[in-house]
């Protein structure tokens, strides 16, 4: 067995053969994901990354993940998950031990309330993500 790790730190990328890799130093880099889809390709969609991020204000961006959907599990505190979908902007107050799924191909972007912390998982099909500004 491998040494533990904190996911805030060290993501994990689980194979489309049910294998699960313990990931290089999360930077938040555009250069780290690059090199995480690299590594992951073979996988294509069925890949997913999983990862923790802890929040204490809103994100200055939208992203999408055009290969799979993505699951958001709020682990403590509070965020509003906002998407974009056909039929206008929808909006989901997720609290600690809630969650809720980014469909494949869905813009979304998320909101913390001022002076609060979010701290939420994802579990993620990354290769292709994009990203606008907010």
């Amino acid at each position: 067995m491998d040494q533990p790790q904190h996911l805030h730190e060290f993501p994990v990328h689980l194979a489309a053969d049910g294998q699960a890799r313990g990931l290089d130093r999360f930077t938040g880099e555009p250069l780290w994901y690059a090199a995480y889809e690299q590594q992951s390709a073979a996988d294509g969609p069925a890949g997913r990354l999983v990862s923790w991020h802890s929040f204490d204000c809103s994100w200055d961006s939208w992203e999408m993940h055009p290969g799979g959907d993505e699951i958001v599990l709020c682990v403590e505190g509070a965020i509003e998950l906002v998407q974009e979908v056909e039929s206008g902007i929808v909006k989901t107050a997720l609290g600690s031990g809630q969650w809720a799924i980014n469909k494949a191909g869905t813009w979304h972007t998320a909101d913390v309330s001022p002076g609060s912390t979010a701290s939420c998982v994802f579990i993620t099909s990354g290769l292709g993500t994009q990203h606008r500004a907010r």
